[in-house]
């Protein structure tokens, strides 16, 4: 057992820490141009967001680039409330069409549905929850310039408030966007998130785009990041930089966060990026040996100490990568909320992979086989 506790623990380490190495590779962006020149196409798919699309149309109302090099195009997906309504009556222009739904995946149908009525080659998606920064395009424009690039994957945060519900996905998802940065700066990148990526629509149709992950609801962006990765792996990069940062919000109930969290895990299993798949199986057998000893502990006190051994390099190591994305942010690391969440995590983690056995899930009033 020891042996196995051992093994578990150091593969754990040396990922952690190669991530932590990847990390610091990738330098933060901070430049503009003068001049823009590119075009942007930018894709929105929504159902029934009619709460959360005035915050975002604002947003792009404020953005600092000219109004005839990018184009909205918003694509309703059955809404049956008043989103079609606020998107027409706000000034900001755009296009308004309807979903041609022809696989199990609304997202990646409406996705293609728009890239092909977009006007330009660089395609922008994100999402009807989401908030822009007013320099956004800008600062792509001048990443596209400066560093020849097929697919961008940028910056993506939570506005939470106080609550542990709240600040356990703040975590949890900045966790996430760690890694994503790590996996990048090792050329190994296998995380990415459509709430803010750009592609090039000429790259999307060469690689034939969604073809092959139909059947599966999400993953519009990761499997895409696979096949444009596998064609261009020196042409997909990340942009580091909060001026490219887009803010949205955390699942408000736990049973929103375990159906989000079920539909990410639900396309695991078609990954081909052995690397991503040999992570994901580490980091399950860490987060089970921590669970497993936990319950072991309490009929043999002996386990405390390889519990608390095995804790504390997991949560020194995860708060230093953690920290470095904090820091990125420009945000106040607060260590009690993670000492709190890292506890918690196991066995939140053990929970969604039981659940995640389930062969359909709900997910914005629709159900999905898996």
């Amino acid at each position: 057992m020891i042996l196995a506790i051992t093994i578990i623990t150091l593969l754990y380490s040396s990922i952690i820490i190669l991530f932590i190495m990847g990390y610091e590779k990738v330098s933060t962006f901070n430049h503009y141009t003068k001049t823009p020149v590119i075009k942007f196409s930018i894709l929105i798919p929504f159902r029934n967001e009619e709460e959360n699309l005035p915050k975002l149309l604002n947003s792009l109302g404020q953005l600092k680039y000219p109004k005839d090099s990018f184009e909205l195009i918003f694509i309703d997906d059955g809404s049956t409330d008043d989103s079609v309504k606020i998107i027409k009556k706000h000034p900001t222009h755009s296009t308004i069409i309807k979903n041609k739904r022809i696989s199990n995946s609304p997202k990646k149908d409406a996705i293609k549905t728009a890239i092909n009525q977009a006007k330009f080659d660089w395609i922008i998606t994100t999402d009807a929850d989401c908030i822009v920064p007013e320099n956004w395009l800008l600062t792509f424009d001048a990443f596209i310039q400066k560093q020849p690039s097929k697919l961008i994957a940028a910056p993506v945060k939570y506005t939470a408030t106080n609550s542990f519900l709240e600040q356990f996905q703040v975590f949890d998802f900045l966790s996430l966007q760690a890694v994503t940065v790590g996996g990048f700066g090792i050329q190994k990148p296998f995380l990415c998130n459509g709430a803010n990526l750009c592609y090039s629509k000429k790259v999307f149709f060469e690689v034939n785009g969604f073809e092959g992950n139909e059947g599966i609801a999400s993953g519009d962006d990761i499997f895409l990041l696979e096949k444009i990765a596998e064609k261009y792996p020196k042409q997909v990069h990340y942009l580091k930089s909060v001026d490219a940062l887009i803010s949205t919000m955390p699942q408000q109930t736990f049973k929103g966060l375990l159906a989000q969290r079920i539909r990410w895990a639900a396309k695991t299993s078609s990954y081909r990026n052995n690397f991503a798949k040999f992570v994901g199986i580490i980091v399950f057998l860490m987060n089970t040996l921590i669970v497993i000893l936990t319950f072991w502990a309490i009929f043999n006190p002996y386990l405390w100490l390889l519990l608390l051994i095995t804790l504390i390099v997991k949560l020194t190591l995860d708060g230093f990568l953690i920290k470095k994305h904090y820091s990125f942010l420009k945000h106040k690391f607060n260590i009690l909320n993670f000492f709190k969440s890292s506890l918690c995590y196991p066995f939140f983690s053990i929970f969604m992979a039981l659940s995640s056995f389930k062969s359909s899930y709900n997910w914005k009033g629709r159900q999905f086989k898996k």
